[in-house]
């Protein structure tokens, strides 16, 4: 029997196909928010079981939100007691594998997935290129990606070692208990860590930005004033991107200290480096605001933001030294 009021916005009919020998229910999702495409098929197969009927598979008719993939995927993780704080490629494929969304044909992720088809025309990004040709383009005649790009990657790989601590401590044999307590430190990690990797194009963005606004005219008096505000205001962004990368590189030593202190032992020094990556990006996207405050006019706000500046970088290597203490303590 159904489960009164599990499914408020479906429209749904079933029916058995002869010649395949199979059931059939078709669904109409009209508010996916409230009811989500994984919880109906879910209380579809919890019905069919009830009945000795076990569901093989699923189809999707056209495109899905990506949110709608994740918390599927997030879903049956949680299911399986297993952590939910893994990259979202992997999401995708628990939610295709576990509600059988390639039993009647292949589901490619980039042809169903919304938001993957309104990025396939999109200029390529920083992130998208392997390690060779991320290191090759830094490495070229390019002004960019230089250290802000560099600094918020090297602050994104700091994370994502304290994040893979996570995952193992959530599988660790003898920590069952304690899957979802890492599950949820994982989770952090890895919007730490999207974050890092968005800026790493972001700080390159910010620089074009300013050379953008240095090519536009100045012959009237109009056509300079316009020029210098839009100097101002690329200038301004170019100092907050890399503060930013100072920011969130500093929020992710909380989840690095705590790997080293409560995570799998056997990879204490993994959070380790990680904090050594972290403090890098900090200090590292600090040099990156002081050069762009440089000639900025807005003196009250060069004198807040390098301010601020110092006092997160001050945290930072008291961060990595606390760090790496409990980290040298343990091996």
């Amino acid at each position: 029997m159904w489960t009164p009021g599990a499914l408020k916005h479906v429209k749904a009919i079933g029916w058995f196909i002869e010649e395949y020998g199979v059931t059939q229910v078709t669904m109409n999702l009209t508010n996916i928010k409230e009811t989500p495409f994984h919880i109906a098929f879910d209380e579809t197969a919890k019905a069919a079981a009830a009945r000795g009927v076990r569901v093989t598979g699923s189809e999707l008719i056209g495109l899905v939100p990506k949110s709608a993939m994740l918390e599927a995927g997030k879903y049956f993780l949680k299911q399986q007691e297993r952590s939910t704080g893994i990259h979202e490629s992997e999401l995708i494929k628990i939610a295709i594998k576990s509600m059988g969304l390639e039993e009647l044909s292949p589901f490619n992720p980039q042809e169903r997935i919304i938001e993957y088809m309104l990025e396939d025309g999109e200029d390529k990004k920083l992130i998208d290129l392997s390690l060779t040709g991320f290191a090759d383009e830094t490495a070229s005649e390019s002004p960019a990606p230089g250290g802000g790009s560099i600094a918020a990657y090297v602050g994104s790989l700091g994370i994502s070692l304290a994040t893979m601590v996570a995952n193992l401590s959530a599988h660790k044999r003898g920590w069952d208990e304690r899957w979802e307590e890492f599950s949820n430190w994982a989770e952090q990690g890895q919007l730490l860590k999207d974050e890092l990797l968005f800026l790493v194009d972001e700080d390159t963005n910010s620089f074009n930005k300013i050379m953008e606004a240095m090519r536009l005219p100045k012959g009237s008096d109009a056509e300079k004033q316009a020029r210098k505000d839009a100097m101002d205001a690329a200038t301004k962004y170019a100092i907050l991107t890399p503060f930013r990368v100072m920011e969130t590189s500093l929020k992710s030593m909380d989840v690095i200290q705590e790997m080293a202190e409560i995570g799998n032992p056997n990879s204490v020094t993994d959070a380790g480096v990680g904090a050594l990556c972290a403090r890098t990006a900090v200090i590292g996207a600090f040099l990156n605001v002081k050069i762009n405050c440089k000639d900025f006019e807005d003196t009250e706000f060069v004198t807040d933001i390098l301010a601020k500046g110092e006092a997160v970088m001050a945290k930072a290597i008291a961060k990595e030294e606390a760090i790496l203490k409990i980290t040298m303590a343990k091996i």
